[in-house]
């Protein structure tokens, strides 16, 4: 039987600045886990994107809240669950953009989640109470499995 999941939590305030504090974890468990460059710039962006959404949208009362952030690890998958309270918003329900031929006819909205669902291998959503949870799966690329990498 395999090893025991490696657990990685930590809390983010609803800040903009709070993203170097993302980023710096990131890196962190991505050296912890011998995570590829690949497999961790997609990790990072993925949650960039999330933890952006979640301040400029989640949230319109001038307070500050907490987003909580736990990543599970094993040999072959991450598992990352964002839990904010926010306004209940189901980012799986969303349907994919409708991709402009140029960047003039761009609309706002709507990119970063299709992002997210195409750098992660499965986006899972649920409510609990006054919660959002969306739980992120990808598998995990470490530096040895990647030919192009050979060393963090």
């Amino acid at each position: 039987m395999g090893q025991e999941p490696l657990t990685y939590a930590f809390s983010l305030r609803s800040d903009i600045s709070e993203l170097q504090t993302l980023g710096r974890r990131l890196e962190s468990i991505g050296v912890d886990l011998k995570l590829s460059k690949r497999c961790l710039f997609e990790l990072n962006l993925a949650l960039d994107e999330l933890f952006t959404n979640i301040i400029s949208y989640g949230y319109g009362d001038g307070h500050e809240h907490r987003i909580e952030v736990t990543l599970q690890a094993d040999e072959r998958m991450l598992n990352v669950t964002i839990e904010d309270d926010g306004v209940a918003f189901n980012p799986v329900e969303r349907q994919a953009p409708c991709l402009p031929h140029s960047v003039d006819d761009c609309r706002v909205g709507g990119l970063g989640i299709h992002l997210i669902r195409n750098l992660m291998d499965e986006v899972c959503y649920r409510r609990e109470g006054q919660k959002n949870i969306l739980t992120l799966k990808k598998k995990i690329e470490t530096i040895s499995s990647h030919p192009y990498e050979t060393g963090a």
